[in-house]
């Protein structure tokens, strides 16, 4: 890596190591690694997210003020979930109200779980006084298409004999017409962003079901059923929204959480864009960047799965453009370095180099984080 004599200012934008350390906890092992070699670096720290499990903590660490609201679990209990709010733009992350992680250990609900705490969370944002939510999408545990979130919001889904339907994707089959007439108002007046790192439509062999039901529990005839319930969903909701809906079924993140991505772009009118960039635009991430000579990215795994829009392939790319060294930190790394090169990433330093078990390393990550952190410094900046 040519000029790293004249390297001063450092920018650790890395995402989480998922299970051990939070994006926060990572800028702060590592900046502690980098000083203990060279104590006159200037760091900056802007923990980063995709979208997923991280995003609301990212936001949080950005400046952005918590807060707290009782919504509806995924399985219909009640669950204290977290969004952030700075000025007139909300981050609310899907996991928080409709996580896999919400639910009890070993019990899924492919067929009924639901999205209405999500739902929950855009009317909290609202109140607010939030006019730009950033809607991260990921670790669902539900396969409904937003259904849930939509009936939150005001939307009235009937079937033939005019009641409303249950909770949950499999219901989406007996779905005969959505009322989208008692939409909280605001929406009209608000600009939702879903933010994904997923590009697949709602239904098929590379839909929601197909794709992600079997990591939500659901055994093949419970992926057929689903596919099938959402393909009726995507039919009704799109006549009962009009033009603006059309073809949203197949656009790129409509299967994105269950179809959540579905349910956002065609009965909220969301913009989809990838999750990183997202992200990085409302954390602030360029004017860092401008500052720095050297970006230092990561996260748990570093494998092809990263380069496929997940945050250190997207801070990578950006740097990149703007003609900044990268060099990446992980717990481990499972792509090659030409791969690694392809992706905009110099070096990776991994945890598993340091210590061969997994279970040390997830259980000491932060030392040798910093252990890693300090050869990185030795290699590159001195």
């Amino acid at each position: 890596m040519a000029g790293t004599e004249r390297i001063e200012r450092i920018l650790i934008a890395a995402d989480k190591f998922k299970g051990s350390l939070t994006a926060e906890q990572v800028a702060g092992h590592v900046r502690t690694g980098l000083l203990a070699e060279r104590p006159d670096l200037v760091v900056d720290s802007l923990p980063i997210a995709d979208g997923g499990d991280g995003t609301v903590d990212a936001a949080l660490a950005a400046g952005f003020t918590l807060h707290r609201e009782r919504v509806t679990g995924p399985l219909g209990a009640p669950v204290t979930a977290r969004f952030a709010v700075r000025g007139d733009t909300a981050v609310i992350e899907m996991a928080e109200a409709s996580g896999l992680r919400l639910l009890p250990h070993r019990t899924f609900a492919p067929l009924t779980a639901g999205t209405r705490g999500t739902g929950e969370l855009i009317v909290a944002a609202l109140d607010e006084g939030a006019r730009t939510i950033v809607l991260g999408v990921g670790g669902s545990a539900t396969t409904d298409g937003g259904a849930g979130m939509l009936q939150a919001l005001g939307a009235r889904l009937l079937d033939a004999g005019g009641k409303q339907l249950p909770p949950g994707g499999a219901a989406l089959r007996d779905l005969a017409r959505v009322d989208l007439s008692g939409l909280d108002s605001r929406l009209r007046a608000s600009r939702i962003v879903l933010a994904s790192d997923v590009d697949n439509p709602l239904t098929g062999p590379t839909g929601a079901a197909a794709v992600y039901g079997p990591q939500k529990g659901a055994g093949p005839a419970d992926v057929a059923a689903l596919d099938a319930a959402l393909g009726v969903w995507a039919r009704v909701l799109e006549e009962a929204a009009g033009s603006q809906a059309a073809g949203a079924s197949r656009a790129p993140g409509a299967g994105a959480a269950g179809g959540m991505g579905f349910g956002a772009l065609a009965g909220l009118g969301a913009v989809f864009r990838p999750g990183v960039e997202v992200m990085m635009e409302v954390l602030g991430f360029h004017p860092a960047l401008a500052r720095a000579d050297l970006v230092i990215t990561g996260e748990g795994s570093l494998d092809e799965q990263t380069l496929h829009g997940k945050a250190p392939a997207g801070v990578a790319a950006a740097a990149g453009k703007a003609g900044k060294p990268v060099l990446a930190v992980c717990g481990r790394l499972a792509i090659d370095a030409a791969r690694l090169r392809e992706a905009g990433i110099d070096t990776a330093y991994a945890l598993t180099d340091l210590e061969s078990d997994p279970a040390v390393c997830m259980a000491q990550a932060g030392p040798l984080l910093e252990r890693a952190a300090r050869r990185l410094a030795t290699d590159h900046l001195l």
